[in-house]
């Protein structure tokens, strides 16, 4: 599959893959992503499969997901590079380091470990499936929708940039809801089950998040003994958006 992608700055620079999480885009790493360009790396921002302007396929997990992100490196012509997920594509990065260690440098992780999480995405995927679009729905239509199922304010803005006008002109998901809300089983799974990479990897977290907790650090040493820590203070899970200056410190200071 030939994912979508967006680069920023020299392709001769050291290179830097974004991989988006769950409902996410290329196009939400777009100011962050100049950001570490001009600290002289050559980002490739990139749209997962059944994601952003990628293609959509009822194949959908994440041994294909990493697959298509190292094809993708191929095509590129990139021999070696670091490589950065945040949550679903921390899982996706994750397998790639591990199945292409060769490809990798450093491994950065946002706020996602490798254990099993259970499914929690129910009520957002109820909110999305609720929307029902016709020639004369509108982004406020959609919106309110939304806001009758979604409290927070943040996370409704995230899903509504994916909606677009389609050439019919009516208003669609860039994200395959169907195939997601199938598979979502898929998005929790334990990351390299019975498997070690030995390799340089660093996990941010967000201080008010609860995806990786303090119980986790032996279950993740375990599978990452060169993994080191870092916490981003009044962040949650959405810690690059949030506190997107600390966010780019660590990063930058870890890839240099």
């Amino acid at each position: 599959m030939n994912l979508f992608y967006r680069t920023h700055g020299l392709s001769t620079n050291p290179a830097l893959l974004i991989l988006h999480g769950l409902f996410g885009q290329s196009d939400n790493w777009q100011t962050l992503g100049k950001k570490i360009a001009d600290a002289g790396f050559y980002v490739v921002l990139i749209d997962l499969r059944n994601h952003g302007m990628s293609p959509q396929s009822t194949e959908w997990n994440y041994t294909i997901m990493a697959n298509d992100v190292y094809t993708l490196t191929q095509t590129l012509g990139i021999q070696r590079t670091h490589v950065l997920g945040h949550s679903m594509g921390g899982k996706v990065a994750m397998e790639l380091a591990y199945e292409h260690p060769y490809l990798l440098h450093k491994l950065i992780i946002a706020d996602i470990g490798p254990k099993q999480y259970p499914v929690h995405h129910g009520s957002i995927l109820e909110a999305l499936r609720s929307c029902e679009f016709t020639a004369t729905t509108t982004r406020k239509d959609v919106e309110t929708i939304l806001t009758q199922r979604i409290t927070d304010v943040g996370t409704r803005q995230f899903l509504l940039k994916n909606l677009y006008w389609n050439e019919l002109n009516i208003l669609q998901w860039r994200f395959n809801l169907a195939i997601i809300t199938n598979n979502i089983m898929e998005v929790g799974k334990e990351s390299l089950v019975n498997k070690v990479y030995n390799q340089p990897t660093l996990f941010i977290r967000g201080g008010n998040s609860n995806y990786i907790l303090d119980a986790d650090w032996d279950m993740l040493l375990d599978k990452f003994p060169q993994a080191e820590l870092i916490t981003v203070a009044n962040a949650g899970h959405w810690l690059h958006a949030e506190q997107p200056q600390a966010f780019y410190d660590v990063l930058v200071e870890y890839l240099h």
